[in-house]
């Protein structure tokens, strides 16, 4: 889900000064005032939120996954596994 970041476009709300960071699905309609004090806010160029990998994923795992495993048998051949 992306990363939405927000800050008021005027006025003095304790709680919205610093601006705020809502997750939300993209399917969702763009947020125009603050939820909390309803001052209307501009949403901020952000981060991107992807997932994280510990590890990386084995040759079992991935043909579980479904992806297609080819191992390399010369210079610019391979063969499925």
């Amino acid at each position: 889900m992306p990363i939405y970041e927000y800050e008021p476009c005027s006025g003095e709300c304790r709680v919205c000064k610093s601006g705020f960071t809502l997750t939300r699905p993209l399917s969702a309609p763009p947020v125009v005032n603050c939820p909390l004090c309803r001052q209307p806010v501009r949403k901020l160029i952000s981060a991107v939120s992807s997932p994280k990998i510990t590890k990386p994923l084995s040759v079992s795992a991935a043909k579980n996954a479904g992806f297609k495993i080819f191992k390399k048998v010369g210079s610019g051949e391979y063969e499925r596994q």
